[in-house]
């Protein structure tokens, strides 16, 4: 039976916020310090700027700037929240979670909170396990955040990848609220998280606790990761249509990772969705992983083109492999 046929409890977004630092670093910033150039990054990325968190300025200080953004567009406190899941890949400790410092700094010390870890499909792997808590009854409303400060991994000598990269954050509340089981409820539809492990050397960061005891680097093959992703996408993105019996057409809004332009023109190509329907950040916002979804997000809503009722797809694919979509009526 598919999602669309059973009735069922919905995971309704209640409350959106986002976080940017305040440095903004423009691609003619990084022409002075590399081998670089604005036309170049543009033309393989759409890439034109990026935020880099202050030194002062760790991933649980910008998940709580959005965490509390999205709590008071949502008119709730962390009273009212019963789960914590933030999705990073760049957290202030190996432990304890970002997701248990944004409880405490919240007041909140009832729930339950944690972090997920899948890299740029974080965020969609984290409201996807949310969403799977709001349904079962157990819990009745979730914080999900992706924060990022990618700026602290990459090597701002490798001009190959240096320049892809931001930092941010993006929040959502979620409220569980009952469905009539279709397509026309409000809330998350349906999701669908994918991993490969095989593919680990083409996306990676060379270090870690257990191996080189220290925080490492990120490296990508460029190449290898573009050819899979228009695949990996479309996969789940048709799956989440088939699931709820909704096409490409009746989508309002494709929302999908910021992570190249060429690679979200040509997903979309793909799956037959207008260019008119898809939102694009990247070029404002560089790769923030986790967080670039929710950003996204944040500025479509914000700007009046995401409205209540609206079709909404969200879609990542990141390191491990890992990719990932989610359905969703706002």
């Amino acid at each position: 039976m598919t999602d669309a046929a059973q009735g069922r409890l919905r995971s309704v977004v209640v409350g959106l916020g986002s976080y940017l630092p305040k440095r903004i670093v423009s691609n003619a910033d990084l022409e002075k310090v590399l081998e670089t150039t604005d036309e170049w990054i543009v033309q393989r990325t759409g890439i034109r700027q990026r935020h880099v968190a202050a030194e002062d300025e760790p991933t649980s200080q910008l998940g709580l700037h959005a965490a509390r953004a999205a709590l008071a567009d949502a008119g709730l406190t962390a009273e009212d929240l019963d789960l914590v899941i933030v999705a990073t890949s760049t957290p202030d400790f190996t432990f304890p979670s970002v997701a248990t410092q944004i409880q405490a700094a919240l007041g909140m010390n009832h729930g339950a909170a944690f972090d997920v870890q899948a890299v740029c499909s974080g965020f969609v792997y984290a409201l996807a396990t949310a969403d799977k808590f709001l349904l079962s009854g157990s819990h009745r409303r979730a914080l999900v955040v992706g924060a990022e400060t990618f700026s602290r991994l990459v090597d701002w000598s490798d001009r190959s990848t240096c320049v892809l990269f931001g930092d941010g954050a993006g929040a959502v509340v979620l409220e569980s609220r009952p469905g009539d089981g279709t397509a026309r409820d409000r809330g998350v539809l349906t999701s669908h998280l994918r991993s490969d492990g095989r593919h680990r050397d083409k996306l990676y960061v060379d270090g870690g606790p257990s191996t080189t005891k220290t925080v490492g680097h990120l490296r990508m093959a460029g190449r290898e990761v573009f050819r899979h992703a228009v695949g990996m996408v479309a996969d789940v993105v048709t799956e989440a249509f088939e699931a709820t019996g909704t096409t490409a057409a009746e989508l309002d809004w494709f929302v999908p990772h910021q992570a190249n332009r060429r690679i979200i023109e040509a997903s979309a190509e793909k799956l037959g969705i207008a260019s008119s329907k898809v939102v694009v950040t990247v070029d404002l916002h560089g790769n923030t992983s986790a967080a670039s979804i929710p950003l996204a997000l944040a500025v479509a809503r914000d700007d009046g083109r995401i409205k209540a009722g609206d079709l909404v797809m969200i879609e990542a694919m990141g390191g491990g492999f890992t990719w990932a979509s989610a359905l969703i009526r706002w």
